[in-house]
């Protein structure tokens, strides 16, 4: 049994794997601004605190805490955004991933696992699947913020012995995922509009393709990364890419929608193909993902409809 800190742990992502981790026995810390996240996602199980992780009173919960393993999720993640506000993306990203980085260090947690992103970080790809090897160009200030990160961890790893292991994350989908905050949700943004009869906007002609993981997958690749892949960099992926225009016909099918796409023009730092190479996830960490994309979206689907259901 461990004591883990999980940033971002009330938002999609982040609250799956505190549930995981409690599940596993572990005593979980969330640290939460709540500005994308939702108290109603927190394990009551989990100590809280709401504050921003640029918060120079973070000092004071490391000291106190005394956290074996820091899970990193909490992050400005919202591509448009960051190409509209720059200054904002790399402060919470670059300096409020620094402020942890720095207490991890100070108070001595034996490592640090990092939320990446392997759809932003490569840019256009030069091949397919793109490996941990592909050149790093990314085409949005998001993807230069969360890669600077990457080059902090090597850094205190080289210089103080700090032990990491960074998960380069795919397009994530699944339960909690909020189609209200502009996250990487296309799948659930589709399903919400769909479930109320409105048709969905596809930016571009919608035949960008991304590589689609379910939430459930990726909760794998932190557990396994507790104790495996020390001072690695990791593709999470399925190696396969997944149209926009396949997302919206395959919703379509489950849901019975009979109605049209609306298509809009294309938007400023949007990539068109990315889908990666998780080969070395699977040798290093044992990890290969379990549930396929169409099984994801009925899983998701049905979540959507009882969280409906209660809320009517």
């Amino acid at each position: 049994m461990a004591k883990i800190l999980v940033t971002g742990g009330a938002g999609f992502i982040g609250s799956n794997v505190v549930d995981r981790l409690i599940k596993e026995g572990h005593k979980v810390v969330v640290i939460d601004d709540l500005s994308t996240g939702f108290k109603r996602n927190l394990n009551k199980q989990a100590k809280f605190y709401e504050m921003d992780i640029r918060d120079r009173g973070m000092e004071d919960v490391f000291k106190k805490e005394k956290f074996d393993y820091v899970i990193h999720h909490a992050a400005q993640m919202d591509v448009r955004r960051s190409t509209k506000e720059p200054e904002f993306d790399a402060e919470v990203n670059i300096l409020g991933s620094l402020n942890l980085i720095l207490n991890s260090q100070k108070f001595g947690v034996k490592k640090f696992i990092y939320a990446s992103t392997g759809g932003a970080i490569y840019g256009e790809a030069k091949y397919l699947p793109a490996d941990e090897k592909h050149p790093v160009n990314p085409l949005c200030q998001y993807g230069i913020s969360k890669h600077t990160v990457e080059h902090y961890l090597y850094l205190y790893k080289a210089l103080y012995g700090l032990n990491y292991t960074v998960l380069r994350y795919p397009n994530v989908f699944g339960p909690r995922q909020n189609p209200e905050i502009n996250e990487a949700g296309v799948n659930s943004i589709f399903i919400g509009l769909m479930l109320k009869g409105k048709k969905p906007t596809i930016f571009g002609d919608g035949e960008q393709v991304r590589d689609y993981v379910y939430v459930d997958d990726i909760v794998e690749a932190n557990l396994s990364a507790l104790e495996k892949g020390t001072n690695e960099i990791l593709n999470i992926g399925t190696g396969v890419g997944v149209s926009v225009n396949q997302i919206f016909e395959m919703l379509a099918k489950i849901l019975g929608f009979k109605e049209k796409a609306i298509y809009a023009p294309p938007r400023e730092g949007e990539i068109l193909r990315i889908y990666l190479d998780a080969t070395r996830a699977r040798d290093v960490l044992g990890w290969r993902p379990k549930v396929s994309f169409g099984d994801g979206l009925k899983r998701t689907v049905e979540w959507w409809r009882k969280r409906e259901e209660s809320s009517s």
